[in-house]
């Protein structure tokens, strides 16, 4: 057990505590909060990805197999339609397809509604890829929800949503 989880203190309260030291009029209760959600961020995004890297894909590489997989039947989308999903360029969004396309997850054919368009198509394997990594990615996002009841994950959900609205 670490020092930290026997007294109740985390490394943000030990970075607030020298604010106070040196700034004590500063109220730093916004930077422990924030501060808590940058690090659980990084912390869940570095396991994710360990997750993602078990079935050969990156993170970046399963949000596009996992927005043609949340599209329904047909798993098709337009890169366009991809890129203002994920809030990539064209150019990023160009070779994270060029990559999953060269592994068999995903094909680009010409769209029947225009002719200079493209559609983005789920292949089985991806299907069945980007099904498996979703649970797995899910099993590591629940593993670190134990310790709070059904009632806790709700409430802190309701609470992020209400932040996340704040500062969008």
């Amino acid at each position: 057990m670490t020092e930290s989880s026997r007294t109740g203190q985390d490394a943000v309260d030990a970075i607030t505590a020298q604010w106070y030291a040196v700034r004590p009029e500063l109220e730093t209760a916004p930077m422990a909060v924030f501060g808590r959600i940058y690090r659980i961020s990084r912390a869940m995004a570095d396991a994710t990805e360990r997750v993602y890297e078990r079935h050969g894909i990156s993170r970046g590489e399963f949000d596009v197999i996992g927005t043609l997989r949340r599209s329904g039947e047909p798993y098709t989308l337009s890169p366009r339609q991809l890129s203002a999903t994920l809030m990539l360029t064209s150019g990023g969004m160009t070779g994270r397809l060029d990559k999953l396309e060269k592994a068999g997850l995903l094909g680009r054919s010409p769209d029947p509604h225009d002719r200079r368009g493209l559609q983005v198509t789920l292949t089985e394997r991806g299907l069945e890829l980007v099904d498996a990594a979703v649970v797995a990615g899910l099993e590591v996002q629940r593993a670190a929800l134990t310790g709070f009841s059904d009632e806790e994950v709700d409430v802190l959900s309701g609470l992020l949503r209400r932040l996340l609205g704040a500062v969008q």
